[in-house]
């Protein structure tokens, strides 16, 4: 049953899996810096800017978070699934996800970072052009 909006539940989710992508940013760039990559700064470029990328709008979602009296937090895990308590100005919700689908969400926003980092640079452009 649900007892959160919709909204608040989809901030609270997308924190969470943005912080698991975060965490597999960080473990990919410890790879590349120990591995045998013959040109390794391009892919580190890469994977720092989709941290940063990922951590900007986790700071975003941390204030809304707040802002809200939001936290999520993991009750349980085991080999096939990971409930997760969302709660909301006092409201609480648990949410099983199934092991392969928390990964398949994570590679989701894997790739959306990857392809916001490898857009370029926005330029402002001036009116008196």
């Amino acid at each position: 049953m649900r007892y959160l909006q919709e909204n608040d539940s989809r901030v609270a989710l997308r924190f969470l899996f943005l912080s698991m992508a975060m965490v597999v940013i960080e473990q990919d760039m410890k790879h590349v810096k120990a591995g045998p990559f013959k040109i390794k700064e391009h892919f580190r470029q890469l994977l720092e800017r989709m941290l940063f990328i990922a951590a900007d709008e986790r700071k975003q979602l941390r204030k809304i978070m707040m802002q809200k009296s939001m936290q999520v937090v993991r009750l349980h895990k085991n080999d096939s699934f990971t409930t997760y308590l969302l709660v909301c100005n006092g409201l609480e919700e648990k949410r099983n996800f199934f092991n392969p689908a928390i990964r398949k969400k994570v590679e989701e926003i894997l790739l959306e970072l990857m392809q916001k980092a490898l857009l370029p640079p926005r330029r402002h452009v001036s009116s008196n052009t």
